[in-house]
C-alpha cells in the first residue's frame, strides 16, 4: 500500500533549491522563522554528491530543519523520513530525523517521541544517510509511535552537539513504507495502526472501536501482546487474536462474526476463561443463541459456576445453546463432595422444610438430604441461616421429630444452580467427561424446558443430572449416553444415578444408560419415557438388581413405551409423600408400561421387573396398563414378573380399579400374568362346588375380585352322565388367599368351563 500512489497525497517536501522560505529553523509552524536570507545558510548548487544542496553552519545546541508544509498522516499508514548529509568543517556534530507532531485544529500533539535515533558524523566529506518512521502503532522499527491523533506533520532534522560546524545536507525524502508492515492486498486492519499499545497497561478499547470502525467488512487483527480493555467492547467485524484481551470480571467483548469457543479461547489466551467470557456475551443479547464450542475440549478442574460466568442475571428465558464440544475434569481436590452432619426437626405441618438445623451457614444449596424416612433424591433447595432452616426440593415421607441428616454437596462440571431461573436452555452434541472426578449438570433452581440433546455424560462421580428444585419442569433428555464409573461394580454396590426430576411433563428419548444405580429417579407427574434403552447387569450368578426406573409419586400419568429394561425393573412408589398413608387421594395410577422388550441375564429367581412398593397403608392401583411388552430371563428362569414390596405397607385390593395387563410375552418366566385372566377348570368328579384357582395369574398375586364370564366348553353332566342345564352363580375372592371363585351348581355336576377373572373393580 503507498498512500501517494492510492489516495494522491502528496509526502515530499520540495527541493532546497525552490527556496528556504519553507523551511522553518523553529518548529516549522506558520509565522516561525525561516532559512530564507538566513547567515547560516546557504544554496550549494553543484555538490558532488548532492548536486544542489543546503550548507548548514551549526549555531544553536539544537540547530532545527522543519518544513513548513503539513505531511498528512493517516492511520494505518507509516512514513519514512530520510537525509543524506555530510560533514564539510568545523565541529563534527550529530544528526537526527526530527518531526513537530499537529493534531486538529493546528494544535500540538505533546507527550510525543518527535526525534529518531541519533547519528553521529565522525569525519568530513562521508555521506551519512540517517532515517527514522513515524506510524500510529507500536510496531518493530517505527522510531516515533504517534497513535491516531496526529494529523500531520512538520518533518525535518535536528543537528546536536558542539557548535560551529558546517554540513551539507541533500532534499529530504519522505516515503510511504507501510508495506513493510502491511501486505499489498490485506483483508484486514491492526488494532495497532489505530493507537493500540498492548502493553497490558494503556486502556486499548478506543483503538479497538476505531479499528473495527475501520474494517469494513475486513478481518480486524489483534498481534501479539496484552490488550487492556476497560469497558464492554463489541466487535462488529471478524476478529483474529494473535495477542489476549485483558478485561475486569464484569466487562464483555462480543465478537459478533465469530461468535465461537476457538476465538474466545484465542482472545483471553485460556479455553475455559474464554468459554465463561463467551456464555457471559451470549447471555447479554448478543446477537447469537448458541455457542459453537467448535468441537474443542475444555479441561476443568473445578465446577463451572455458569450464573457466575453470566455475573449479571440470575433469571433468563430466552432460548439459549451450547454445542458441539467436550468438557473433560481433570484430577483435583475441589471435585471433593462437602458434607455436612446436622440435626434437624422435620414436621408434617410444614412438609417441604427442616427446622432447628444446626451448622446452616455450613449446608450448601444443592446438597443430597440423607437420614431416616428421607426419600431417594431429596436436596436442599435453599436455606435461611438466621432462622435456621433448610428448604427441601420434596418432602419426607418418614422422619416426624429431630434426627441427624447427612447433607452432601457433589460437584458438577456445569453448575447451573446459582440461577434463581433459567428457561428453554440446550447443550446440544456435548461431552461431559468427568472421568470418576466429577458429576455432570446441576440445574438451575426453577424454569422451564431445559434441554440436553445427543449429548455424553461419561464416568460421573455421583450423579449424572441433577435437579435439586423445579428447573426440571418439562426436562428434555433426547438421545443421550450415560455411561457409569461403576461398571466393574456388582449391581448392589453402585451408588451413582444417571439423572432425578422434582417437577413435571419429563420426556426421556432414546437415550442409552450403562450400568448405573438407577437410571431416573422421577418425582413429579406428566412423563413420557420412549426407546430408551438402561441396562444395570453384573457378572455375578444369581444377581441382585437394582431398579432402572423409579417413580416416586402415586398418580403418575406417565407412560414408559418401546424401552430396553435390562437387568433392571421399575419401581413404583411414593416416597415423596410426607403423609404416605392413603387419605383421600388418588393412589396408584395413571401409568401405562407398553411395548418394551425386558430382559435379565443371571438374575435370582425371586427377581421381579415391576414393583410397587407403598410406604404408607390403605393404596390401592386405580389404572395401570402393562401391555404388548416381552419379558425374557436368560441363563435361568424367574418366578414372576410383579411384585408388591411391604418393607412399609401392602395394597388394599378390594379398592382395585382398572387394571390390564395383556398380550405380553413371557419367556423364561414360571408364573405368567394376565388381567383379565382366563382359565379352563376341568372338574372330573360330580360336586354342587366347584373351588377354581387363580392362585398366581393375577397381577401382583392379588385377589379375584370379579369373575366376567363362565363358558362351559363341554356338556355339564350329573354323576350318571346327563346332560345339566343349570346357571350356576360364583363367588369370588375366596379361598386362603382369596383368589379362588366358587362356583355354586343346584345339583351336582362334572365338566369343563372356561372363567375369566379379575383382580380388579368393575368400574
Amino acid at each position: 500500500m503507498n498512500k501517494a500512489i492510492t489516495d494522491g497525497l502528496i509526502l515530499m517536501p520540495p527541493a532546497f533549491e525552490n527556496g528556504l522560505d519553507v523551511w522553518s529553523s523553529e518548529d516549522g509552524t506558520p509565522g516561525s522563522a525561516t532559512y530564507d536570507g538566513a547567515a547560516n545558510a546557504t544554496l550549494i548548487v553543484a555538490d558532488q554528491d548532492f548536486g544542489t544542496c543546503l550548507e548548514l553552519i551549526k549555531t544553536d545546541s539544537q540547530q532545527r530543519l522543519r518544513h513548513m508544509g503539513e505531511t498528512p498522516l493517516l492511520p494505518g499508514c507509516y512514513l519514512r523520513v530520510t537525509a543524506r548529509i555530510k560533514a564539510v568543517s568545523g565541529n563534527l556534530p550529530a544528526v537526527q530525523i526530527a518531526a513537530w507532531a499537529g493534531g486538529a485544529g493546528s494544535a500540538h500533539v505533546t507527550g510525543l517521541v518527535e526525534v529518531g535515533p541519533t547519528t553521529a558524523l565522525t569525519a568530513y566529506g562521508d555521506v551519512v544517510e540517517v532515517s527514522a518512521i513515524i506510524g500510529a502503532g507500536n510496531r518493530g522499527g517505527v522510531d516515533m509511535v504517534w497513535g491516531t491523533t496526529p494529523i500531520y506533520a512538520h518533518i525535518g532534522l535536528d543537528l546536536t552537539g558542539a557548535n560551529g560546524g558546517v554540513v551539507r545536507i541533500d532534499d529530504l525524502i519522505v516515503e510511504d513504507v507501510t508495506s513493510v508492515y502491511h501486505r499489498q492486498l490485506m483483508d484486514w486492519v491492526d488494532v495497532r495502526d489505530y493507537g493500540a499499545v498492548g502493553d497490558g497497561i494503556t486502556d486499548d478499547r478506543v483503538a479497538f472501536e476505531a479499528a473495527d470502525a475501520a474494517a469494513g467488512g475486513r478481518e480486524v487483527l489483534v498481534p501479539a501482546g496484552t490488550y487492556l480493555l476497560g469497558d464492554h467492547m463489541t466487535f462488529e467485524a471478524p476478529v483474529r487474536f494473535e495477542g489476549t484481551v485483558s478485561m475486569a470480571a464484569d466487562k464483555r467483548l462480543a465478537l459478533t462474526k465469530n461468535f465461537d469457543l476457538p476465538t474466545y479461547a484465542e482472545a483471553f489466551g485460556d479455553e475455559l476463561e474464554g468459554f465463561k467470557r463467551a456464555v457471559a456475551v451470549m447471555f447479554n443479547f448478543s446477537d447469537h443463541d448458541s455457542l459453537d464450542m467448535k468441537g474443542r475440549r475444555i479441561d476443568v478442574d473445578g465446577p463451572i459456576d455458569m450464573q457466575g460466568a453470566v455475573a449479571n442475571k440470575t433469571t433468563f428465558s430466552q432460548r439459549r445453546v451450547i454445542r458441539n464440544g467436550q468438557f473433560n475434569a481433570v484430577a483435583s481436590t475441589n471435585w471433593d463432595p462437602a458434607i455436612v452432619t446436622s440435626a434437624g426437626t422435620y414436621s408434617t405441618g410444614n412438609p417441604m422444610q427442616l427446622t432447628n438445623v444446626t451448622d446452616v451457614a455450613n449446608i450448601e444449596i444443592g446438597s443430597l438430604v440423607q437420614g431416616l424416612g428421607v426419600g431417594r433424591e431429596v436436596y436442599v433447595r435453599a436455606k435461611n441461616v438466621g432462622a435456621g432452616t433448610v428448604t427441601l426440593s420434596q418432602p419426607l415421607f418418614d422422619a416426624v421429630g429431630t434426627q441427624t441428616y447427612t447433607f452432601t454437596r457433589f460437584r458438577y462440571l456445569l453448575d447451573f444452580a446459582g440461577f434463581a431461573s433459567l428457561s428453554r436452555f440446550v447443550l446440544a452434541d456435548v461431552e461431559l467427561n468427568c472421568d470418576g472426578e466429577a458429576s455432570g449438570v446441576m440445574l438451575p433452581d426453577d424454569g422451564l424446558i431445559f434441554q440436553m440433546r445427543d449429548c455424553f455424560v461419561t464416568k460421573p462421580r455421583d450423579r449424572g443430572v441433577t435437579s435439586a428444585g423445579l428447573g426440571c419442569q418439562g426436562l428434555l433428555i433426547d438421545r443421550c449416553q450415560f455411561i457409569s464409573n461403576e461398571q466393574s461394580l456388582r449391581s448392589q454396590d453402585r451408588t451413582t444415578i444417571a439423572l432425578n426430576v422434582n417437577a413435571n411433563d419429563t420426556k426421556l428419548r432414546d437415550n442409552r444408560v450403562v450400568r448405573f444405580a438407577h437410571f431416573a429417579v422421577m418425582a413429579g407427574t406428566g412423563h413420557l419415557i420412549t426407546s430408551n434403552h438402561w441396562f444395570q447387569g453384573d457378572d455375578e450368578t444369581d444377581g441382585i438388581r437394582q431398579p432402572g426406573l423409579v417413580l416416586t409419586r402415586t398418580n403418575v400419568k406417565t407412560t414408559i413405551t418401546a424401552n430396553y429394561v435390562d437387568n433392571s425393573f421399575i419401581e413404583w412408589s411414593n416416597e415423596h409423600d410426607d403423609e404416605p398413608e392413603h387419605n383421600n387421594e388418588l393412589s396408584f395410577g395413571g401409568l401405562t408400561v407398553t411395548g418394551n422388550v425386558f430382559t435379565a441375564n443371571d438374575v435370582a429367581a425371586w427377581f421381579r421387573w415391576f414393583v410397587i412398593k407403598p410406604v404408607g397403608a390403605g393404596h390401592y392401583i386405580q389404572g395401570l396398563n402393562i401391555s404388548g411388552n416381552t419379558f425374557k430371563s436368560l441363563n435361568g428362569s424367574i418366578d414372576r414378573i410383579d411384585h408388591v414390596d411391604t418393607t412399609y405397607a401392602t395394597l388394599d385390593w378390594t379398592r382395585a380399579r382398572n387394571i390390564t395387563v395383556q398380550g405380553n410375552a413371557f419367556n423364561g418366566v414360571t408364573q405368567t400374568i394376565s388381567n383379565p385372566v382366563s382359565l379352563k377348570f376341568d372338574i372330573n368328579s360330580a360336586q354342587t362346588v366347584w373351588n377354581c384357582s387363580f392362585d398366581g395369574y393375577l397381577p401382583f398375586d392379588g385377589r379375584l375380585r370379579n369373575v366376567t364370564a363362565l363358558v362351559a366348553e363341554d356338556p355339564i353332566t350329573d354323576g350318571g352322565g346327563t346332560n345339566v342345564y343349570h346357571m350356576p352363580y360364583v363367588r369370588t375372592e375366596t379361598g386362603a388367599a382369596q383368589n379362588e371363585a366358587q362356583v355354586n351348581w343346584p345339583v351336582a355336576v362334572r365338566g369343563s368351563v372356561l372363567l375369566t377373572g379379575r383382580v380388579d373393580n368393575p368400574t
